[in-house]
């Protein structure tokens, strides 16, 4: 091979070549916008106003073209914009927002849906207009004279149906800022080209799933830390509708906007409140969403009196922006009902009574642990969405979840090992003065025979699978599957990364989000939770995360470890909890992940890595099983489709691991319906009843 010959071979595509990868990609996005700009120059649009020219009437729609017979003024229309500067950025929006579209969705299918979008929209819009004229709304009047020109409309079609085609969490995010955008536009500014968009997103949101979503269907977010962004960014939006009406009033579809705007004073009070209350609900606080709901629900209450009151009493009143408001807050109500089991996350007050008054509750837990030591499972006791009991020496804690008048106590209890009889009795005794069921919910071996001595019944729901890291090593034929995954790693250029989290760049941590939530978004129920962490727990800075990063920077999957104590404060190991792949990433980069992190534990002194129990999954059944056993037998074959508990700990088989039985301790048979149902509400906060219809008929 000569010189020229490798200089050829090694050039990057030419400007020309990219020019035509383009021109093949989104022909009808470029041939529209040369189309637009033709006309643009050809009637003097791109440098004065259109509607100034003698021959504006016979190209722009609305109700009075309608009316005169111009029945091609919706297509004419089109290719035209009003001003100079709407030619610019209805431009830019339309090469963004369509090429995008026709990249993913395809020439012939975007060209269907902008033209769609844009006539329904267009026709739609004209028609309501002229129907509501002549009403006592002064907007209809007004809008039902208007001649407009334009083709954004096309544009927000466009976007609405090819977020069908998106993996969690963007699908959600689009879709949200998208809805947010033309709601406050269309009830705050109300001009016809905003009410052309509403119809086009109330059109194409739906359609668009129904014809093109692929891999996820449906509209509700799928995990708590989607729920609580939405919650989160809705609360924004009020606030930002607030500002904008202050700082630019004008007639809206409710009427005028600027004697409702208030000083600037409440209006930045206003803001800095629903900041902070925003704030606590991205992080889940209970008490953000009590005040959120309850603040909500009055405004939406008393607008609706004060409207009665008027129509009653034919009082004319002002009121566009205390009803656009309203409408507003009566989103994000419904919001919040429908997604309350993201926000459990109590205020965590100071201890106030017994030897730990003073302190943090979790920061208590802490302690404990590192004093007592704990199960594999016991980390999990921090996280934020549970509740402590703490007897008065302030040596013990229960941690538990409280659900369906059931309280759900979550692994051992922390404290000396001889107060262990004292402490379960004791917290049995405060459940029952409160009219409350308790159990104990994925407890040890030592735990369940305890809790046997007192009179309760106990079964095997999972098994923890325990690796042991002095005698590890990756020799024989029983670890091939490792070793190849270890080497392909080594020629592909992954490297093993075992990090913080909460120290990683930006890049990096949004990966790790966008990893996880794809990975919830394919599955036919909602992110479970309690004894299944995620990337928020993930972000504590005693985890430690083991990830999978390329050459170029590129995260191909993601684990989180759980430290496991000993009596004193040591880490005597570590538990697998937070388990992802990137779909179109290095296949085995779980079997790496894992296998790379056992090495590097075994390095630092470690004991013993748990690759933590799959719930409803343990390696064989007992022909003399009892009917508890075989009912969660059934409910681990039913969840198997959704969850893949069953595959999971078939998975870990391959790191050889011993097991340990975890056990549900129970009181009486009769509990266990009422058990069953706060197991559910535990691990599914946010599962409906339909979702769980869908699981029964699966089971069948």
């Amino acid at each position: 091979m000569d010189d020229n010959t490798a200089a050829t071979e090694q050039t990057p595509p030419s400007g020309i070549a990219a020019v035509g990868i383009v021109l093949r990609r989104v022909p009808f996005t470029v041939g529209f916008l040369v189309v637009v700009t033709l006309l643009g120059i050809a009637g003097g649009g791109l440098w004065r106003r259109l509607d100034t020219r003698s021959w504006f009437a016979d190209i722009a729609y609305g109700w009075p073209a309608l009316q005169e017979g111009r029945w091609w003024t919706p297509l004419s229309g089109w290719f035209f914009g009003l001003t100079p500067a709407q030619y610019v950025t209805m431009a830019i929006l339309f090469a963004a927002a369509v090429g995008w579209a026709e990249w993913r969705l395809g020439t012939v299918r975007t060209a269907v849906v902008c033209l769609s979008g844009q006539l329904i929209g267009v026709l739609a819009a004209s028609v309501t207009v002229g129907l509501l004229a002549h009403t006592h709304l002064g907007w209809a009047d007004r809008l039902a004279d208007v001649r407009d020109v334009g083709f954004t409309t096309a544009a927000i079609a466009a976007l609405a149906a090819v977020s069908a085609t998106l993996r969690s969490p963007w699908r959600l995010r689009v879709r949200a800022a998208l809805v947010a955008y033309v709601a406050i536009t269309f009830l705050f500014e109300s001009t016809f080209a905003d009410l052309m968009h509403v119809i086009a997103v109330a059109v194409w949101l739906p359609l668009g799933e129904k014809l093109f979503s692929r891999t996820e269907h449906g509209f509700w977010p799928r995990t708590r830390r989607e729920v609580r962004m939405l919650a989160f960014t809705g609360l924004l939006v009020i606030a930002a509708a607030s500002v904008a009406v202050y700082f630019f009033p004008g007639e809206s579809l409710l009427g005028a906007t600027e004697d409702e705007r208030g000083s600037l004073w409440s209006t930045l009070i206003t803001v800095a409140v629903i900041a902070v209350v925003a704030d606590q609900l991205r992080k889940g606080k209970r008490w953000a969403w009590w005040v959120t709901i309850g603040y909500g629900t009055l405004h939406v209450v008393l607008t609706l009196v004060l409207l009665g009151v008027a129509i009653g009493a034919d009082v004319e009143t002002t009121g566009a922006v205390t009803v656009g408001t309203a409408l507003l807050w009566a989103g994000e109500v419904a919001l919040l009902y429908g997604g309350r089991g993201a926000f459990r996350v109590p205020a965590r007050r100071k201890i106030t009574e017994g030897a730990l008054s003073g302190i943090e509750p979790g920061e208590a837990v802490r302690t404990l642990l590192t004093r007592y030591g704990g199960s594999t499972m016991s980390w999990m006791t921090t996280w934020p969405e549970n509740t402590y009991w703490f007897p008065a020496d302030g040596q013990r804690c229960v941690t538990y979840q409280r659900h369906a008048g059931t309280v759900i106590a979550l692994t051992d209890p922390i404290g000396p090992p001889e107060l262990l009889p004292d402490t379960i009795a004791a917290f049995t005794d405060r459940c029952e003065a409160d009219g409350l069921l308790p159990c104990l919910f994925s407890t040890t071996q030592a735990v369940a025979d305890l809790a046997s001595e007192l009179g309760w019944r106990s079964v095997q729901i999972a098994e923890d699978t325990i690796v042991d890291l002095p005698q590890l090593e990756f020799k024989g034929k029983p670890w091939q599957d490792i070793r190849s995954a270890i080497n392909r790693a080594t020629k592909e250029g992954i490297e093993f990364r075992l990090v913080h989290l909460a120290d990683q760049p930006f890049a990096v941590l949004a990966q790790v989000r966008a990893i996880s939530e794809e990975w919830v978004g394919e599955k036919g129920l909602p992110e479970m939770g309690f004894t299944l962490g995620g990337v928020e727990e993930a972000l504590d800075p005693a985890v430690r995360v083991g990830l999978a990063v390329d050459a170029e920077g590129s995260v191909h999957g993601v684990t989180s470890w759980l430290p496991v104590y000993a009596p004193g404060g040591e880490i005597r190991g570590w538990t697998l909890d937070v388990m992802r792949r990137r779909p179109d990433g290095f296949r085995p980069v779980v079997e790496f992940l894992i296998a790379s992190a056992c090495q590097a534990f075994k390095e630092e002194g470690a004991d013993i890595v748990s690759l933590s129990g799959a719930p409803l999954a343990r390696s064989a059944g007992s022909d003399d099983a009892e009917p508890i056993d075989r009912l969660l037998e059934g409910l681990g074959a039913a969840m198997e489709p959704y969850y893949g508990f069953r595959s999971l700990h078939t998975f870990k088989a391959k790191f050889q691991p011993r097991h340990e039985p975890v056990y549900l301790c129970y009181r009486d048979e009769a509990d266990l319906p009422r058990i069953g149902i706060a197991l559910t509400k535990a691990y599914l906060p946010e599962v409906s009843a339909k979702d769980l219809m869908a699981l029964g008929a699966s089971a069948r």
